[in-house]
Protein backbone atom coordinates (compact mmCIF):
# COMPACT_ATOMS: atom_id res chain seq x y z
CA UNK A 1 0.00 0.00 0.00
CA UNK A 2 1.43 3.26 -1.03
CA UNK A 3 1.43 6.06 1.38
CA UNK A 4 0.48 9.61 0.28
CA UNK A 5 2.00 12.85 0.72
CA UNK A 6 -0.64 15.85 1.28
CA UNK A 7 2.30 18.42 -0.59
CA UNK A 8 3.53 16.09 -3.14
CA UNK A 9 1.91 17.43 -6.78
CA UNK A 10 -1.06 15.60 -8.14
CA UNK A 11 -2.03 14.03 -4.30
CA UNK A 12 -5.82 15.73 -4.17
CA UNK A 13 -6.13 13.56 -7.84
CA UNK A 14 -5.12 9.96 -6.61
CA UNK A 15 -6.51 10.57 -3.19
CA UNK A 16 -9.78 11.96 -5.38
CA UNK A 17 -9.28 8.22 -7.24
CA UNK A 18 -9.18 6.10 -4.30
CA UNK A 19 -12.79 8.05 -3.40
CA UNK A 20 -14.46 7.38 -6.20
CA UNK A 21 -16.96 8.90 -8.02
CA UNK A 22 -19.63 7.90 -5.91
CA UNK A 23 -21.21 6.11 -8.80
CA UNK A 24 -22.18 2.28 -8.25
CA UNK A 25 -19.56 -0.50 -10.56
CA UNK A 26 -21.27 -1.11 -13.93
CA UNK A 27 -22.71 -4.70 -13.35
CA UNK A 28 -23.69 -3.53 -10.15
CA UNK A 29 -26.15 -0.74 -11.78
CA UNK A 30 -27.27 -3.80 -14.27
CA UNK A 31 -27.86 -6.55 -11.82
CA UNK A 32 -30.35 -3.72 -9.77
CA UNK A 33 -32.19 -2.42 -12.74
CA UNK A 34 -33.07 -6.28 -13.53
CA UNK A 35 -34.32 -6.61 -9.82
CA UNK A 36 -35.95 -3.47 -9.58
CA UNK A 37 -38.16 -4.16 -13.25
CA UNK A 38 -38.69 -7.45 -12.01
CA UNK A 39 -40.24 -6.47 -8.95
CA UNK A 40 -42.46 -3.60 -10.75
CA UNK A 41 -43.72 -5.81 -13.29
CA UNK A 42 -44.05 -9.46 -11.09
CA UNK A 43 -44.46 -8.40 -7.11
CA UNK A 44 -44.27 -10.75 -5.25
CA UNK A 45 -43.41 -14.00 -7.70
CA UNK A 46 -40.20 -11.55 -8.00
CA UNK A 47 -39.56 -10.67 -4.39
CA UNK A 48 -39.57 -14.56 -3.65
CA UNK A 49 -37.66 -15.83 -7.16
CA UNK A 50 -34.37 -13.26 -5.77
CA UNK A 51 -34.89 -14.14 -2.28
CA UNK A 52 -34.27 -17.66 -3.01
CA UNK A 53 -31.58 -16.78 -5.07
CA UNK A 54 -29.77 -14.66 -3.37
CA UNK A 55 -30.45 -15.41 0.36
CA UNK A 56 -31.17 -19.09 -0.29
CA UNK A 57 -34.46 -19.13 1.59
CA UNK A 58 -37.22 -20.86 0.05
CA UNK A 59 -40.26 -19.15 0.78
CA UNK A 60 -44.16 -18.76 -0.35
CA UNK A 61 -46.29 -15.84 -0.12
CA UNK A 62 -47.73 -16.24 3.38
CA UNK A 63 -44.04 -16.59 4.71
CA UNK A 64 -42.75 -12.86 3.60
CA UNK A 65 -44.52 -11.34 6.57
CA UNK A 66 -43.09 -12.10 9.54
CA UNK A 67 -45.91 -13.19 12.53
CA UNK A 68 -46.04 -11.01 14.98
CA UNK A 69 -46.16 -13.69 17.47
CA UNK A 70 -42.76 -14.47 16.18
CA UNK A 71 -41.61 -10.82 16.99
CA UNK A 72 -43.25 -11.16 20.08
CA UNK A 73 -41.40 -14.57 21.55
CA UNK A 74 -38.23 -12.68 19.90
CA UNK A 75 -38.49 -10.20 22.58
CA UNK A 76 -39.90 -11.86 25.48
CA UNK A 77 -37.10 -14.32 25.27
CA UNK A 78 -34.30 -11.95 25.79
CA UNK A 79 -31.08 -12.83 27.98
CA UNK A 80 -31.17 -10.26 30.74
CA UNK A 81 -27.93 -7.87 29.34
CA UNK A 82 -29.38 -8.16 25.85
CA UNK A 83 -32.49 -6.86 27.51
CA UNK A 84 -30.19 -3.97 29.36
CA UNK A 85 -28.30 -3.27 26.62
CA UNK A 86 -31.31 -2.34 24.00
CA UNK A 87 -32.85 -0.12 26.87
CA UNK A 88 -29.46 1.81 27.70
CA UNK A 89 -29.01 2.25 23.78
CA UNK A 90 -32.20 3.21 23.10
CA UNK A 91 -32.80 5.93 26.27
CA UNK A 92 -29.64 7.16 24.45
CA UNK A 93 -30.43 7.50 20.93
CA UNK A 94 -34.07 8.76 22.05
CA UNK A 95 -32.87 11.54 24.41
CA UNK A 96 -30.22 12.75 21.17
CA UNK A 97 -33.17 12.74 18.87
CA UNK A 98 -36.02 14.40 21.00
CA UNK A 99 -33.20 17.29 21.00
CA UNK A 100 -33.45 17.66 17.47
CA UNK A 101 -37.16 17.32 16.71
CA UNK A 102 -38.06 20.74 14.82
CA UNK A 103 -40.87 22.92 16.00
CA UNK A 104 -43.16 24.91 13.97
CA UNK A 105 -43.46 28.78 14.15
CA UNK A 106 -45.11 31.84 12.81
CA UNK A 107 -43.78 35.41 12.59
CA UNK A 108 -44.69 38.78 10.68
CA UNK A 109 -42.91 39.25 7.33
CA UNK A 110 -41.59 42.60 6.47
CA UNK A 111 -45.19 43.19 4.64
CA UNK A 112 -46.85 42.63 8.10
CA UNK A 113 -48.23 39.07 6.64
CA UNK A 114 -47.97 35.93 8.45
CA UNK A 115 -45.52 33.19 7.90
CA UNK A 116 -44.45 30.51 9.53
CA UNK A 117 -43.77 26.93 9.06
CA UNK A 118 -45.33 22.98 9.86
CA UNK A 119 -44.28 19.94 10.54
CA UNK A 120 -45.48 16.34 9.73
CA UNK A 121 -44.73 13.07 10.24
CA UNK A 122 -44.30 11.49 6.89
CA UNK A 123 -47.31 8.81 6.49
CA UNK A 124 -45.46 5.55 5.98
CA UNK A 125 -42.46 4.64 6.00
CA UNK A 126 -40.37 1.64 5.73
CA UNK A 127 -36.81 0.75 7.40
CA UNK A 128 -34.29 -1.42 6.02
CA UNK A 129 -32.02 -3.39 8.62
CA UNK A 130 -29.07 -5.21 7.03
CA UNK A 131 -28.94 -9.08 7.83
CA UNK A 132 -26.46 -11.58 5.87
CA UNK A 133 -23.18 -11.56 7.31
CA UNK A 134 -23.30 -9.49 10.09
CA UNK A 135 -27.01 -8.29 11.09
CA UNK A 136 -26.93 -4.95 11.96
CA UNK A 137 -29.06 -5.31 14.93
CA UNK A 138 -28.08 -1.58 16.23
CA UNK A 139 -29.50 -0.58 12.80
CA UNK A 140 -32.99 -1.56 13.95
CA UNK A 141 -32.88 0.80 16.73
CA UNK A 142 -30.99 3.50 14.71
CA UNK A 143 -33.61 3.95 12.18
CA UNK A 144 -37.45 2.95 14.54
CA UNK A 145 -36.43 5.63 17.56
CA UNK A 146 -36.21 8.74 15.04
CA UNK A 147 -39.08 7.36 13.18
CA UNK A 148 -40.82 7.19 17.09
CA UNK A 149 -39.74 10.54 17.93
CA UNK A 150 -40.98 11.97 14.97
CA UNK A 151 -44.67 10.68 15.36
CA UNK A 152 -44.30 8.92 12.16
CA UNK A 153 -47.86 6.56 12.12
CA UNK A 154 -47.23 3.69 9.87
CA UNK A 155 -43.36 2.15 9.70
CA UNK A 156 -42.61 -1.25 8.27
CA UNK A 157 -39.15 -3.08 7.92
CA UNK A 158 -37.32 -5.28 5.81
CA UNK A 159 -34.39 -7.82 7.01
CA UNK A 160 -32.86 -10.61 4.80
CA UNK A 161 -33.68 -13.84 5.95
CA UNK A 162 -31.70 -16.32 6.66
CA UNK A 163 -31.54 -19.99 4.63
CA UNK A 164 -34.07 -21.22 6.96
CA UNK A 165 -36.55 -18.53 6.17
CA UNK A 166 -36.18 -17.16 9.52
CA UNK A 167 -35.31 -13.50 10.42
CA UNK A 168 -32.47 -13.08 13.26
CA UNK A 169 -34.32 -12.81 16.39
CA UNK A 170 -32.35 -9.89 17.65
CA UNK A 171 -33.61 -7.93 15.18
CA UNK A 172 -36.86 -8.96 15.78
CA UNK A 173 -35.95 -8.00 19.60
CA UNK A 174 -34.88 -4.64 18.70
CA UNK A 175 -37.54 -3.63 16.15
CA UNK A 176 -40.25 -4.78 19.10
CA UNK A 177 -38.99 -3.29 21.23
CA UNK A 178 -38.68 0.14 18.97
CA UNK A 179 -42.45 -0.37 18.49
CA UNK A 180 -41.94 -1.84 14.82
CA UNK A 181 -44.72 -4.35 14.61
CA UNK A 182 -44.93 -4.84 10.61
CA UNK A 183 -41.84 -7.08 9.48
CA UNK A 184 -40.80 -8.96 6.56
CA UNK A 185 -38.37 -11.00 5.32
CA UNK A 186 -36.92 -9.80 2.69
CA UNK A 187 -33.28 -8.11 2.07
CA UNK A 188 -31.41 -6.78 -1.07
CA UNK A 189 -32.61 -4.85 -3.97
CA UNK A 190 -36.33 -6.94 -3.87
CA UNK A 191 -36.61 -5.61 -0.68
CA UNK A 192 -36.32 -1.83 -1.99
CA UNK A 193 -38.41 -2.02 -5.49
CA UNK A 194 -41.09 -4.09 -2.72
CA UNK A 195 -41.36 -1.01 -0.99
CA UNK A 196 -41.19 1.48 -3.36
CA UNK A 197 -43.73 -0.11 -5.88
CA UNK A 198 -45.99 -2.35 -3.21
CA UNK A 199 -46.93 -5.75 -4.34
CA UNK A 200 -49.68 -7.85 -3.29
CA UNK A 201 -47.96 -8.33 0.40
CA UNK A 202 -46.15 -5.84 1.02
CA UNK A 203 -47.79 -2.13 0.77
CA UNK A 204 -45.51 0.67 -0.71
CA UNK A 205 -44.28 3.16 1.79
CA UNK A 206 -43.65 6.96 0.80
CA UNK A 207 -40.01 6.69 1.94
CA UNK A 208 -37.23 4.36 2.50
CA UNK A 209 -34.38 4.69 5.69
CA UNK A 210 -31.82 2.47 6.34
CA UNK A 211 -27.96 1.21 5.08
CA UNK A 212 -26.90 -1.55 2.92
CA UNK A 213 -24.60 -2.78 0.55
CA UNK A 214 -23.70 -1.77 -2.64
CA UNK A 215 -26.32 -3.05 -3.86
CA UNK A 216 -29.05 -1.75 -1.97
CA UNK A 217 -27.51 1.77 -2.21
CA UNK A 218 -27.64 1.69 -5.85
CA UNK A 219 -31.55 0.12 -5.58
CA UNK A 220 -32.01 3.44 -3.53
CA UNK A 221 -30.33 6.18 -6.07
CA UNK A 222 -32.71 4.17 -9.43
CA UNK A 223 -35.98 4.40 -6.91
CA UNK A 224 -35.86 7.98 -5.92
CA UNK A 225 -38.26 10.25 -6.92
CA UNK A 226 -40.67 6.80 -7.62
CA UNK A 227 -40.28 6.81 -3.34
CA UNK A 228 -38.28 8.97 -1.25
CA UNK A 229 -34.37 8.11 0.50
CA UNK A 230 -33.16 9.14 3.51
CA UNK A 231 -29.51 9.12 2.02
CA UNK A 232 -27.43 6.65 0.34
CA UNK A 233 -25.16 4.98 2.98
CA UNK A 234 -23.56 2.24 1.28
CA UNK A 235 -20.78 -0.06 2.85
CA UNK A 236 -18.85 1.51 5.86
CA UNK A 237 -16.10 3.54 5.82
CA UNK A 238 -13.54 5.27 8.88
CA UNK A 239 -10.76 8.06 8.87
CA UNK A 240 -9.03 8.09 11.88
CA UNK A 241 -6.37 11.42 11.95
CA UNK A 242 -4.04 10.22 14.30
CA UNK A 243 -0.56 13.02 15.68
CA UNK A 244 2.07 11.34 17.95
CA UNK A 245 -0.60 11.18 21.19
CA UNK A 246 -2.14 8.81 19.64
CA UNK A 247 -1.25 5.18 20.76
CA UNK A 248 -1.06 2.97 17.64
CA UNK A 249 -2.85 -0.20 19.33
CA UNK A 250 -6.23 2.08 19.80
CA UNK A 251 -5.77 3.44 16.32
CA UNK A 252 -5.14 -0.14 15.20
CA UNK A 253 -8.12 -1.88 16.73
CA UNK A 254 -10.13 1.10 14.97
CA UNK A 255 -9.28 0.45 11.52
CA UNK A 256 -9.77 -3.32 12.20
CA UNK A 257 -13.71 -2.75 13.72
CA UNK A 258 -14.44 -0.90 10.65
CA UNK A 259 -12.39 -3.56 8.28
CA UNK A 260 -14.79 -6.29 9.98
CA UNK A 261 -17.81 -5.55 8.20
CA UNK A 262 -16.75 -7.98 5.59
CA UNK A 263 -17.97 -6.93 2.28
CA UNK A 264 -14.99 -6.09 0.86
CA UNK A 265 -15.77 -2.55 -0.24
CA UNK A 266 -15.17 -0.90 3.23
CA UNK A 267 -12.56 2.13 3.21
CA UNK A 268 -10.32 2.65 5.82
CA UNK A 269 -8.50 6.47 5.95
CA UNK A 270 -5.80 6.90 7.81
CA UNK A 271 -4.32 10.57 8.47
CA UNK A 272 -0.94 11.20 10.34
CA UNK A 273 1.60 13.98 10.49
CA UNK A 274 4.17 11.35 10.21
CA UNK A 275 5.48 8.18 8.02
CA UNK A 276 6.86 6.16 11.51
CA UNK A 277 3.66 6.82 12.84
CA UNK A 278 1.61 5.22 9.69
CA UNK A 279 4.00 2.17 9.68
CA UNK A 280 3.48 1.57 13.49
CA UNK A 281 -0.58 1.64 13.50
CA UNK A 282 -0.59 -0.53 10.10
CA UNK A 283 1.51 -3.02 11.43
CA UNK A 284 -0.18 -3.48 15.22
CA UNK A 285 -3.54 -3.49 12.64
CA UNK A 286 -2.13 -6.67 10.92
CA UNK A 287 -1.12 -8.11 13.68
CA UNK A 288 -4.02 -7.79 15.90
CA UNK A 289 -6.31 -9.28 12.50
CA UNK A 290 -4.67 -12.52 13.27
CA UNK A 291 -6.13 -12.98 16.74
CA UNK A 292 -9.40 -11.82 15.31
CA UNK A 293 -12.82 -13.59 14.53
CA UNK A 294 -13.02 -12.15 10.96
CA UNK A 295 -9.36 -11.44 10.47
CA UNK A 296 -9.18 -12.96 7.04
CA UNK A 297 -11.04 -10.02 6.06
CA UNK A 298 -9.67 -7.34 8.15
CA UNK A 299 -6.46 -8.52 6.52
CA UNK A 300 -8.16 -8.27 2.82
CA UNK A 301 -9.57 -4.70 3.61
CA UNK A 302 -6.23 -3.71 5.12
CA UNK A 303 -4.10 -4.38 2.34
CA UNK A 304 -6.73 -3.59 -0.65
CA UNK A 305 -9.20 -0.62 1.06
CA UNK A 306 -6.57 1.61 3.29
CA UNK A 307 -5.38 4.94 2.21
CA UNK A 308 -2.93 6.31 4.29
CA UNK A 309 -1.77 9.75 3.79
CA UNK A 310 1.04 11.58 5.42
CA UNK A 311 0.53 15.77 6.13
CA UNK A 312 2.98 18.07 7.20
CA UNK A 313 1.27 19.78 10.26
CA UNK A 314 -1.83 17.66 11.74
CA UNK A 315 -3.86 21.08 10.87
CA UNK A 316 -3.62 20.02 7.17
CA UNK A 317 -5.50 17.15 8.26
CA UNK A 318 -9.23 19.32 7.96
CA UNK A 319 -8.35 19.76 3.93
CA UNK A 320 -7.91 16.17 3.58
CA UNK A 321 -10.67 15.40 5.73
CA UNK A 322 -12.76 17.39 3.81
CA UNK A 323 -12.00 16.51 0.25
CA UNK A 324 -12.92 12.90 1.47
CA UNK A 325 -16.03 13.62 3.39
CA UNK A 326 -16.20 10.21 5.31
CA UNK A 327 -18.84 8.81 7.30
CA UNK A 328 -16.96 8.27 10.84
CA UNK A 329 -14.04 10.79 11.69
CA UNK A 330 -12.41 10.12 14.56
CA UNK A 331 -9.73 13.12 15.69
CA UNK A 332 -7.20 10.74 17.94
CA UNK A 333 -5.01 14.05 18.47
CA UNK A 334 -4.03 16.22 21.08
CA UNK A 335 -5.88 17.93 23.46
CA UNK A 336 -5.10 21.32 22.51
CA UNK A 337 -5.61 20.74 18.65
CA UNK A 338 -8.78 18.67 19.10
CA UNK A 339 -11.06 22.05 19.13
CA UNK A 340 -9.08 23.62 16.55
CA UNK A 341 -9.13 21.16 13.96
CA UNK A 342 -12.74 19.63 14.28
CA UNK A 343 -14.01 23.49 13.85
CA UNK A 344 -12.38 23.48 10.18
CA UNK A 345 -14.09 19.37 9.40
CA UNK A 346 -17.02 20.56 7.42
CA UNK A 347 -18.45 17.11 5.79
CA UNK A 348 -17.97 14.15 8.03
CA UNK A 349 -20.76 12.19 8.68
CA UNK A 350 -19.99 12.34 12.45
CA UNK A 351 -17.06 13.33 14.39
CA UNK A 352 -16.05 11.48 17.14
CA UNK A 353 -13.61 13.45 18.78
CA UNK A 354 -10.84 12.40 21.49
CA UNK A 355 -8.77 9.48 21.74
CA UNK A 356 -10.96 8.00 24.11
CA UNK A 357 -13.97 8.28 21.27
CA UNK A 358 -13.53 4.55 19.09
CA UNK A 359 -16.00 4.83 16.64
CA UNK A 360 -18.28 1.72 18.25
CA UNK A 361 -19.85 3.97 20.46
CA UNK A 362 -21.47 5.93 17.27
CA UNK A 363 -22.35 2.46 16.60
CA UNK A 364 -24.08 1.27 18.98
CA UNK A 365 -24.92 3.39 21.65
CA UNK A 366 -23.78 6.72 21.38
CA UNK A 367 -27.33 8.59 20.49
CA UNK A 368 -26.66 9.92 17.02
CA UNK A 369 -28.27 7.61 14.29
CA UNK A 370 -25.02 5.49 12.98
CA UNK A 371 -26.97 5.97 9.58
CA UNK A 372 -24.60 8.32 8.06
CA UNK A 373 -23.65 8.93 4.03
CA UNK A 374 -20.74 7.48 2.90
CA UNK A 375 -18.61 7.33 -0.70
CA UNK A 376 -18.23 11.28 -0.69
CA UNK A 377 -21.90 12.57 -0.08
CA UNK A 378 -21.03 13.81 2.90
CA UNK A 379 -20.50 16.59 0.89
CA UNK A 380 -24.26 17.12 0.78
CA UNK A 381 -25.94 14.30 2.82
CA UNK A 382 -25.92 14.65 6.76
CA UNK A 383 -26.48 11.38 8.93
CA UNK A 384 -30.27 10.53 10.16
CA UNK A 385 -31.98 12.23 11.41
CA UNK A 386 -35.76 13.01 13.26
CA UNK A 387 -36.01 15.58 10.63
CA UNK A 388 -35.98 12.71 7.82
CA UNK A 389 -39.13 11.69 8.76
CA UNK A 390 -41.01 14.95 8.60
CA UNK A 391 -42.28 17.06 5.90
CA UNK A 392 -42.45 20.63 6.05
CA UNK A 393 -45.48 22.83 4.89
CA UNK A 394 -45.02 26.73 4.64
CA UNK A 395 -47.73 28.83 5.75
CA UNK A 396 -48.37 32.15 4.24
CA UNK A 397 -51.52 34.73 5.14
CA UNK A 398 -51.82 37.85 3.21
CA UNK A 399 -54.48 40.66 4.57
CA UNK A 400 -55.65 43.80 2.79
CA UNK A 401 -53.00 46.21 4.21
CA UNK A 402 -50.42 43.38 3.82
CA UNK A 403 -51.37 42.88 0.26
CA UNK A 404 -51.00 46.14 -0.62
CA UNK A 405 -47.77 46.53 0.47
CA UNK A 406 -46.73 43.47 -1.43
CA UNK A 407 -48.42 44.80 -4.59
CA UNK A 408 -44.97 46.56 -6.46
CA UNK A 409 -43.31 43.74 -5.89
CA UNK A 410 -45.51 41.58 -7.28
CA UNK A 411 -46.37 43.79 -10.34
CA UNK A 412 -42.23 44.10 -11.19
CA UNK A 413 -42.00 40.54 -11.09
CA UNK A 414 -44.67 40.23 -13.58
CA UNK A 415 -43.49 42.27 -15.66
CA UNK A 416 -40.51 41.10 -16.10
CA UNK A 417 -41.17 37.60 -16.66
CA UNK A 418 -44.15 38.43 -18.74
CA UNK A 419 -46.90 36.98 -16.50
CA UNK A 420 -49.46 39.52 -16.43
CA UNK A 421 -52.19 36.61 -15.19
CA UNK A 422 -49.89 36.23 -11.86
CA UNK A 423 -49.88 40.16 -11.61
CA UNK A 424 -53.56 40.63 -11.99
CA UNK A 425 -54.39 37.43 -9.34
CA UNK A 426 -52.86 40.23 -7.20
CA UNK A 427 -54.48 43.55 -8.55
CA UNK A 428 -58.04 42.17 -8.98
CA UNK A 429 -58.19 41.81 -4.97
CA UNK A 430 -57.10 45.54 -4.82
CA UNK A 431 -59.93 46.34 -7.26
CA UNK A 432 -63.40 47.77 -5.11
CA UNK A 433 -65.12 46.82 -8.36
CA UNK A 434 -64.07 43.17 -8.71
Amino acid sequence: MPVLRASDKGFEARLRAFIGNGEAAEDVRAAVTAIVADVKRRGDAAVLYHTAKFDHAKLNVRQLRVPAAQIEQAAARLDPAKRKAFAEAAKCIEDFHRRTLPKGWTAKNPHGATVGERYHAIRRCGLYIPGGQVPLVSTALMTALPAKVAGVPELCACTPPQADGKVNPDILAALHLAGVKEVYAVGGVQAIAALAFGTDSIRAVDKVFGPGNAYVTEAKRQLFGIVGVDLLPGPSEVMIIADRTAKPAWVAADLCAQAEHGSGKEKLYLVADSVELVERCLSEARAQASRLTHGDKIRLALDRMICAVVVDRIEDAAEVANLVAPEHLELMVAKSKLNGLSARITTAGALLLGHETPTVLGDFTAGPSHTLPTGGTGRFFSGLRVADFLRRTSLVRYDAASLRKAASVVDAFARMERLDAHGRSLTVRLDPKA
